[in-house]
């Protein structure tokens, strides 16, 4: 699985291009955009981190960020920008980004402030490559669910991305909005559906998890979902 989700918001393309590849290169999975507008949407539909370009056309940087903190507080923003003065500097970070990039700049430099970014960020992605849960093993790399008589259940890429992000969120409900967000990338408002619902009751009869008395996903009345304790025993 990718290390991040990556926003690139540039208008230039050959920066463009030499941002997406080192990132992708690096392990992520990195999403592009060439205007503010467009950035924005695609900010919001749900992404790790922002590389965010002030110059950009339809809406400039600084417009962009205001409308990414009023919807997203916690998503983490780095702004890239050739315009190195103080004030520049201090007007983005005022804003609200969590760092701030003059070009031009190496991709290690670039590569660094990211992962410093992402480690400091209370929305930074987990990694985890499987989990053991009351007499079941989940190998999310296999996409796979070994139960304890031996035998093996698949799952599909969305189930397994539903189920890591339950888990690498351990301990707290997460509401169906975020996992809209976070799992599926899509912007949640406006939006009636039921596919969380549904991927959750296929993926409890793929893992012989009773609804009733789940063991491994549990529903929060009123809030969403969650991973179930480990049972002693």
């Amino acid at each position: 699985m990718p290390l991040s989700s990556i926003l690139v918001v540039e208008d230039d393309p050959a920066i463009r291009r030499g941002l997406v590849d080192a990132l992708t290169f690096a392990g992520h999975d990195v999403r592009e955009a060439a205007d503010g507008a467009a950035g924005l949407q695609a900010a919001l539909g749900g992404v790790d981190l922002v590389l965010l370009d002030i110059m950009l056309p339809v809406m400039d940087g600084f417009s962009v960020l205001a409308e990414i903190r009023a919807s997203k507080p916690g998503l983490p923003v780095i702004m890239l920008t050739a315009r190195g003065t103080e004030e520049d500097r201090v007007r983005g970070l005022k804003g609200g980004a969590d760092d701030y990039v003059v070009k031009p700049f190496s991709a290690q430099e670039l590569l660094a402030r990211v992962e410093a970014v992402l480690r400091r960020s209370p929305e930074r992605p987990q990694t985890m490559e499987a989990l053991e849960i009351n007499g079941r093993a989940v190998d999310f790399q296999r996409r796979e669910v070994r139960f304890a008589d031996g035998t093996v259940t698949e799952l599909s890429e969305k189930e397994t991305e539903l189920l890591h992000y339950l888990a690498t969120h351990r301990g707290r409900a997460i509401a169906r909005d975020e996992l809209l967000s976070r799992v599926w990338g899509l912007d949640p408002r406006g939006i009636q559906t039921r596919t969380v619902d549904m991927h959750v009751v296929r993926m409890r009869e793929r893992l012989r998890d009773d609804p009733n008395e789940p063991k491994v996903i549990v529903t929060v009345r009123g809030k969403g979902y969650m991973l179930a304790r480990e049972e002693n025993g």
